[in-house]
């Protein structure tokens, strides 16, 4: 492989994204061969070159694969957690490659949930401009007046900045009903603070559908390889809507 510049074989690696792989370098973490490389133009081989961050070395993964995985509720979407609480990773400890989770669903919340190796892949549908929509159920203590609903749609203020137009659909009317939630941006949180805006709480989150993708059969703690013609709408989604 030729060489590249560290912020790309970092990135692809999955450490982190580009601009913050720039950081990670910045910081002094990263070697190549040894020696501590700062500047943000160097370049690796990572075939040839023992590149390592905080010490540990960079491989070029075996294979690309991307996992559609079914995340039960009180599981963290993280690699590790200080707290000892059950992570997604447990989850795929059958799967031969290392892959890692793409996003996150918080540790009360449910359903559809990407992990992968490519970490290029990764970093184009994590970027803010792809806006790749993902869709939720979510049962909540209190229905929303239709003048409610509207705002919801509209958009909500948070932290002091509106919420991104979004989709809501009445699914199932009771005292705690169902709507379904379509979100184009992921803020932490975001579903439970746009009710909590309107004094609902939210009991249960699922996340149905990313883009195209639907949970499908799945159960939870299940998970399923995507095929090559999901991965590649997938990279063709990323890659359109992050260079728009």
């Amino acid at each position: 492989m030729a060489e590249e510049r560290l912020q790309k074989i970092l990135s692809r690696a999955g450490v982190a994204s580009r601009r913050k792989a720039e950081q990670i370098m910045q910081e002094g973490r990263v070697t190549v061969n040894g020696a501590v490389v700062t500047e943000l133009g160097s370049k690796a081989d990572l075939d040839r070159d023992h590149v390592k961050v905080d010490g540990k070395r960079l491989r070029n993964p075996r294979r690309l694969i991307t996992l559609a995985l079914h995340k039960p509720n009180n599981v963290m979407t993280t690699v590790s957690d200080p707290e000892g609480r059950p992570t997604v990773m447990e989850l795929v400890r059958g799967v031969k490659d290392r892959v890692y989770p793409v996003g996150r669903l918080d540790y009360h919340s449910e359903g559809l949930l990407l992990m992968t190796n490519d970490g290029e892949l990764a970093n184009a549908l994590m970027s803010a401009a792809a806006h790749i929509p993902k869709t939720y159920l979510v049962k909540v203590t209190g229905a929303l007046t239709a003048e409610q609903e509207q705002t919801f749609r509209d958009g909500v203020i948070l932290g002091g900045r509106r919420t991104a137009p979004a989709g809501l659909k009445l699914m199932q009317r009771a005292a705690n009903p169902w709507y379904e939630v379509r979100l184009i941006e992921g803020r932490k949180n975001q579903i439970r603070e746009m009710f909590k805006h309107f004094g609902r709480l939210v009991e249960k989150l699922k996340r149905v559908r990313i883009g195209f993708l639907d949970l499908g059969p799945l159960k939870p703690g299940e998970f399923r390889y995507l095929t090559a013609e999901e991965v590649a709408r997938f990279r063709k989604a990323g890659g359109r809507r992050a260079a728009s």
